[in-house]
């Protein structure tokens, strides 16, 4: 075989492992999409009162409260069902994130992706804000000698 004869067999051998490479990527990429499209985060409070279902996109899909609801303080279901709701989302977050590295395995993004996320949502519920005082308005009335002050001086007084 002449020298050029196998440049070019060994041009026609790449092509080819790079298309069955193409494939593999366009079917890797494909089987990512799909699973990022099916994941689901649930998270439920931690007595049981509160459940909910995000999806993918980390819209809630469903919220489901348990018997304890009709006893529950309002203030504290809302606050429950808000970080539930959280929770919930973060964990449709890391079940998408772990679709991406099985389909792509580890990547230096992901991992910031996933720190990120950690940061953000963490495993910890959010700490309540402290309470804040309401605030006092004091007037002061106006002494009976003293006459009010004008809401507006003439540009005389100037």
């Amino acid at each position: 075989m002449t020298e050029s004869a196998d440049i070019l067999l060994r041009r026609i051998e790449a092509i080819d492992t790079a298309a069955a490479d193409n494939r593999w990527r366009a079917e890797s990429f494909q089987r990512m999409a799909e699973g990022l499209r099916d994941v689901v985060g649930t998270a439920t409070s931690d007595d049981g009162v509160v459940t909910v279902v995000a999806g993918s996109d980390g819209a809630v899909k469903a919220i489901t409260f348990g018997p304890a609801v009709r006893t529950a303080d309002p203030a504290a279901l809302s606050s429950a069902t808000l970080r539930v709701i959280a929770l919930a989302r973060a964990d449709a977050a890391r079940k998408q994130a772990e679709v991406v590295r099985s389909a792509l395995g580890d990547t230096k993004l992901l991992d910031q992706v996933l720190a990120e996320d950690r940061r953000v949502f963490g495993d910890e519920p959010p700490q309540e804000p402290p309470a804040v005082p309401p605030r006092v308005v004091r007037r002061v009335a106006p002494v009976e000698d003293e006459e009010p002050e004008p809401a507006y001086r003439s540009r005389d007084a100037w």
